[in-house]
């Protein structure tokens, strides 16, 4: 059983569709998937708009679960703070991905924007997740300027917890890249040592399920074959 953490270096830079990509890739290699989202926030309950995890269920068809929910669209503790709702807890985290893990090939966890954002009570992050589970960490990252800083960091906060770096992702590569963005992508592996396995078109999430799962054998089939073993 294998536990793969997506996080970001910041947010909106497309977490979900590589959670997304990856579970759609899991399931093409007939091996079971599921996704966990600990908190999705700015997501109220008259369930207006869609959440992280129905973007995954459309585009993959796999089904995900959520564990907290708060409206506002904030970091979770404090988004938890102002709405007058339970704090997630880190053990009930670990105990839902570890009740996964069990049951299934690869559980995919989308953490919440970057790695030091606080996710509930005590201040945890998705870092103490991945410790506490033995999770890889696979970075999303953006292609524009100030990507490598924002990467580096990410990195180095990975290695600091002493959780695996699965590898680097660019989650919204343009159609028609500016300087900075071509130089960046040859550039990340370089000033972070770790991989970079795939930018994902922009526009992607848009796609049908169909060529979304087209996309996501393409570019992350080799990985998530890698992964499974």
């Amino acid at each position: 059983m294998t536990v793969l953490l997506v996080t970001g270096t910041s947010t909106g830079v497309g977490k979900t569709v590589v959670t997304a990509a990856l579970a759609g890739a899991t399931r093409a290699h007939g091996r079971t998937v599921a996704v966990c989202k600990p908190a999705q926030t700015g997501v109220g309950d008259d369930c207006l708009g869609e959440s992280d995890i129905d973007v995954v269920e459309r585009l993959s068809g796999v089904r995900g679960i959520e564990l907290a929910r708060y409206p506002e669209p904030l970091a979770p503790d404090v988004a938890a703070r102002r709405s007058g709702r339970s704090m997630l807890e880190l053990d009930h985290v670990v105990d839902a991905v570890r009740g996964l893990d069990e049951a299934h090939d690869l559980v995919v966890v989308e953490g919440a924007g970057g790695v030091a954002v606080r996710l509930g009570a005590g201040g945890f992050t998705a870092l103490d997740v991945a410790g506490a589970v033995g999770a890889s960490v696979l970075i999303v990252a953006g292609a524009e300027l100030g990507t490598l800083n924002h990467s580096a960091l990410t990195v180095a906060a990975v290695r600091a917890a002493g959780v695996r770096c699965a590898g680097l992702v660019i989650g919204s590569w343009p159609a028609e890249p500016d300087l900075a963005a071509r130089v960046n992508v040859e550039e990340l592996p370089l000033v972070t040592g770790v991989e970079l396995i795939a930018c994902v078109p922009d526009g992607s999430a848009a796609l049908d399920e169909k060529d979304f799962g087209a996309l996501a054998r393409t570019m992350f089939g080799e990985f998530a074959g890698s992964l499974l073993g």
